[in-house]
């Protein structure tokens, strides 16, 4: 029923000679990793304008050269990444960079930052598609976390089916939204110049002054902005998911995501200043723009359903990315190696379900408020940011290419503007962003753990080949045969026990003398060539009396080098609920001896027919 399921939802396995049809064309790239950058249009110049309020409405006008410093950063950002993507074709993006050319320690705090920041970005994403889609409908408001846990789920399901597969679904609502967005912008400033639409509220001419406005308040609202840059980096991360030439394809697309970016951003944030859009509870920017200038009609419906879309969507990114980086860490032991092992329809399946049941419980602590999810999310890709640049310094500054001093001036300019805003976050918004000081190291921390986990247990594992095989003779081996009653299974597992030694000694443990003499003559009766021990529980423990009994005999093995073996009978039902109808003391058993060293433990299945 469970494969069933599974086939219905995710489709059917890919062979691993498929690999190459999940490789993604530029057009399918650009919709799957820029989805959360020019998501980011959505609430970026939204987040500037609610910062700018609290100075009044006549502050508002600020709003347009804090697009164009967030205009200045993007470019400096998307040469600096196109340069990343040309040194290391490889993938791995700020993670490999700053372990590469800064040391290990910097590179677990990039590939940290940045897995927390790919949580970040789904739930951020579902939540900003959630203040979308309950801005058309007030009736939704009440369920919106519930209503963003069944999105995420959606999502999940759809990564989990292949690369291409969620690539061909989601590229159609990512460029409807960059065409809506266009119409709105072309809308907005045809109606304006035609006189045909008059603004929602009088906006205070360029360079009135603000009663109360500071530095602090400016700085402040420029960071908010630069929440519209998140998703610069994902298409560096994910190189290997490019058709070849991947490095060509993944530079162009990186490139266009800029462009199509820069447009999208100058031009909400100066129509909204054109009409000025005061920020809204009830309302977002781009809803009162829509409803301003289409009315409630059903195009007004159709920009809020593509909006609604390309935040939900955005979070794919994320499903992108993430896999792709704990793929790296894990392949650098800083991760579980499940991350490394690809699913049914040849992605990271362990990546994707992680992710995703991680957002989930980011929504359902921040309850889906957005406000609270963006300082996070914006400053933990920061710190990344920071990082590759200064990684890619040292590496210009290593390497020394033909044209080198050209590249470094671009990375150090990238690095010292990505630094500044890392001061600002936290001059600004240390209230907000704090638990980043508390994630990142404690990731980096587990980092460290697994690896040392993963070193220790490969010298432990590590076999000396000049060395002999040891050879054990099989009347050596004493193998202990727990025995509940006189069954087939037992038999079963008798006959096997048997053949692997003639030192075989089956264990019943009962708890009232009579069972104990009711087995003893069974067991007489039945003559199977096996030594039979009773144990009396008064207790009615099994676990801890057998416990007892076979580290007594793996004490007397030791002692003449022999080895112990834990044979147990254990038989399996036709169907999963008939299993719920018997006791698991087999499954207690093993749990008991599983800590016990030097001890071989083998099940021998018996499978009911109905």
């Amino acid at each position: 029923m469970f494969t069933k399921l599974k086939r219905l939802l995710i489709g059917r396995p890919l062979k691993s000679n498929e690999s190459s049809g999940q490789k993604l064309s530029k057009f399918k790239a650009l919709a799957v990793l820029s989805s959360d950058a020019l998501s980011s249009v959505a609430y970026g110049p939204e987040q500037i304008l609610i910062v700018l309020m609290a100075a009044g409405s006549t502050a508002l006008w600020f709003s347009l050269p804090i697009g164009l410093a967030v205009l200045i950063l993007l470019v400096a950002l998307v040469l600096s990444y196109q340069q990343i993507i040309h040194a290391y074709p490889q993938g791995g993006g700020a993670y490999v960079v700053a372990k590469e050319n800064l040391g290990t320690n910097f590179g677990l705090t990039a590939g940290g930052a940045l897995l927390v920041d790919y949580i970040l970005t789904v739930a951020v994403s579902v939540s900003a598609g959630g203040d979308a889609i309950t801005s058309a409908f007030p009736a939704l408001r009440a369920h919106s976390v519930a209503v963003a846990v069944i999105i995420v789920v959606i999502i999940t399901i759809l990564n989990l089916r292949g690369l291409t597969d969620s690539a061909t679904l989601l590229s159609y609502p990512v460029y409807f939204f960059v065409l809506m967005m266009l119409l709105v912008i072309g809308g907005g400033i045809f109606a304006m110049m035609t006189g045909q639409s008059a603004p929602i509220h009088e906006s205070a001419p360029i360079g009135t002054p603000v009663m109360g406005m500071s530095l602090f308040l400016l700085l402040r609202a420029f960071s908010s902005g630069c929440s519209a840059l998140t998703g610069v980096e994902a298409i560096s991360n994910a190189i290997p998911s490019f058709k070849e030439p991947a490095p060509k394809n993944a530079a162009r697309t990186l490139l266009m995501m800029g462009g199509i970016l820069a447009v999208l951003l100058l031009g909400i944030v100066g129509l909204a200043y054109l009409y000025g859009v005061h920020p809204s509870a009830d309302q977002t920017v781009l809803s009162q723009l829509a409803s301003h200038l289409f009315g409630r009609s059903i195009l007004y419906y159709i920009i809020q359903a593509s909006t609604a879309l390309i935040l939900i969507l955005a979070a794919n990114t994320g499903y992108s990315a993430f896999p792709l980086l704990a793929f790296n860490l894990a392949k650098d032991k800083y991760m579980p190696r499940p991350f490394k092992v690809k699913g049914d329809r040849l992605g990271y399946s362990n990546g994707i379900i992680t992710l995703g049941a991680l957002s989930i419980l980011l929504l359902i602590i921040f309850k889906g408020r957005t406000e609270s999810l963006i300082p996070l999310y914006a400053v933990g890709v920061f710190i990344p940011f920071s990082l590759s640049q200064t990684g890619m310094i040292v590496h210009w500054m290593k390497r020394r290419p033909s044209g080198w001093i050209g590249k470094l001036v671009i990375n150090l300019i990238g690095a010292l503007i990505c630094y500044m805003i890392l001061v600002i976050f936290f001059l600004t918004k240390f209230p907000q962003i704090w638990p980043v000081l508390i994630f990142v190291p404690i990731v980096v921390f587990m980092f460290h753990k697994i690896h040392e986990h993963y070193v220790l247990v490969a010298e432990q594992l590590r076999v000396d080949t000049r060395q002999p095989v040891p050879v054990i003779h099989a009347s050596d081996n004493i193998i202990v045969v727990p025995v509940a009653g006189i069954t087939k299974v037992v038999e079963q597992s008798l006959t096997y026990a048997r053949s692997l030694s003639d030192n075989v000694i089956a264990v019943f443990v009962g708890d009232s003398p009579e069972a104990i003499q009711k087995m003893d003559d069974a067991w007489n009766a039945w003559n199977p060539g096996v030594r039979l021990v009773t144990i009396h529980s008064p207790y009615r423990s099994i676990v801890n009396p057998l416990d007892k009994f076979i580290s007594t005999v793996k004490y007397k093995a030791e002692k003449r080098g022999a080895t112990v073996t834990v044979v147990f009978p254990q038989f399996y039902t036709k169907k999963w609920w008939q299993s719920l109808l018997h006791n698991q003391s087999g499954v207690l058993i093993k749990a008991s001896l599983i800590r016990h060293k030097d001890i071989v433990i083998a099940t021998v299945p018996f499978h009911f027919k109905k």
